[in-house]
C-alpha cells in the first residue's frame, strides 16, 4: 500500500463557504465567510444507515469512518467500492461481506456534539476487552503541535462556526479535517486511516471542541492511545478514558494543560519556561466547541 497522503484543511475551497451580507453594531454593511451545511445520507450496501449534516468535504472518509466507528464495518472488511452521488447527496459504501444491521439502526443515541452526533446504542460494547498501546507523549510534541495547529490555515480562522480533528504522528501533524460537528471531523480521520492503512498505535489525536464520551470512545476504537484538546472535558468522557486506559489532556492554552486520564504517557521534557504562554485576548480556536 502506498504511503498514506497528508491532508489539511482548505479555505480557499469555494464550495465550503459563502459570502453573505449583514449589517454590523454601527449599520455599516458587511460581507462575511459563512460555512457551508448539508445533508448527505450514507448506505452501507442496499442499507440507508443515517443521514448527518456535514460541510461536504472527504464524503468518502467521512461515510467509511462514521461505519468504522459504529462498529458496521469491520477490521477486516474489503472495501469494494465508495460511490458517492453529488446531485443526490447520497454516499454508498460497498463490501465485499453482505451487510444488515437493521436492528442495531433501531437503536439511535443523540449526543451532545455539535449538529447532533448520532450514537448507536450498542457502542460501547466495542469497548469490552479493547486495550490500548503503552504508548509515550511527549510535552513537547503537544506544545509543537498546539502552536502548528492553531496557526495553521483552517476554516476556522476563514468562518468559524467550525471544528477540527487532527491526526498526528509525535509533533507532526497527518491528517487535519474539520466539518460543522466534531464527531464528523473525527469520523473523517477515521475514514483516513481505514482507507489508506494507518494505525493508531503511536499517534495521537487532537480536537478542537469539548472532550465528550463519544469523543474518547470513537478514539478508542480507532486504536489511539492520546487525545488532547484546546477545550474541556465531560465526567462520562472522564470516566470512559479511565476505564479504557486513555490518555486524556484537556485544556490546553499555551503552557497549561491538564491530564485527567493516561498519565503514565506522559512525559514532561519541555521546558515551559521558553513556551510562549497564550495572550488572553488569543482566538480561541474550537472556542464554539
Amino acid at each position: 500500500m502506498p504511503p498514506a497522503p497528508r491532508h489539511f484543511p482548505d479555505p480557499a475551497n469555494p464550495r465550503l463557504t459563502r459570502a453573505v451580507d449583514g449589517r454590523d453594531q454601527t449599520g455599516a454593511v458587511q460581507s462575511i465567510r459563512v460555512v457551508e451545511e448539508r445533508p448527505l445520507t450514507i448506505f452501507l450496501n442496499a442499507q440507508e444507515i443515517v443521514t448527518a449534516m456535514t460541510i461536504g468535504d472527504y464524503p468518502d472518509y467521512l461515510a467509511v469512518g462514521f461505519l468504522r466507528n459504529q462498529g458496521m464495518l469491520l477490521p477486516d472488511d474489503v472495501v469494494t467500492a465508495v460511490e458517492y452521488d453529488d446531485d443526490l447527496e447520497v454516499v454508498v459504501v460497498r463490501t465485499a461481506r453482505q451487510t444488515s444491521y437493521e436492528e442495531k439502526v433501531k437503536k439511535k443515541t443523540r449526543t451532545s456534539g455539535c449538529a447532533v452526533g448520532t450514537v448507536f446504542g450498542d457502542m460501547m460494547e466495542g469497548l469490552e476487552g479493547l486495550t490500548l498501546p503503552p504508548a509515550e507523549v511527549r510535552t513537547s510534541w503537544l506544545y509543537a503541535l498546539a502552536k502548528t495547529i492553531n496557526t495553521a490555515p483552517s476554516l476556522y480562522l476563514e468562518a468559524g462556526a467550525i471544528h477540527g480533528t487532527v491526526l498526528c504522528a509525535r509533533d507532526q501533524p497527518l491528517c487535519y479535517m474539520e466539518d460543522v460537528g466534531r464527531h464528523n471531523a473525527v469520523d473523517k480521520v477515521a475514514g483516513y486511516m481505514f482507507r489508506h492503512g494507518v494505525t493508531g498505535a503511536d499517534k495521537i489525536l487532537y480536537t478542537t471542541g469539548r472532550l465528550t464520551s463519544e469523543m474518547v470512545i470513537k478514539t478508542a476504537q480507532m486504536g489511539v492511545p492520546v487525545l488532547a484538546s484546546r477545550s474541556g472535558f465531560t465526567a462520562w468522557g472522564v470516566e470512559i478514558a479511565r476505564q479504557v486506559g486513555l490518555t486524556l489532556i484537556g485544556r490546553m492554552r499555551g503552557q497549561r494543560f491538564i491530564c485527567l486520564s493516561g498519565e503514565d504517557r506522559l512525559i514532561r521534557d519541555a521546558d515551559i519556561a521558553h513556551v510562549p504562554d497564550e495572550d488572553r485576548k488569543h482566538r480561541r480556536k474550537g472556542a464554539a466547541g
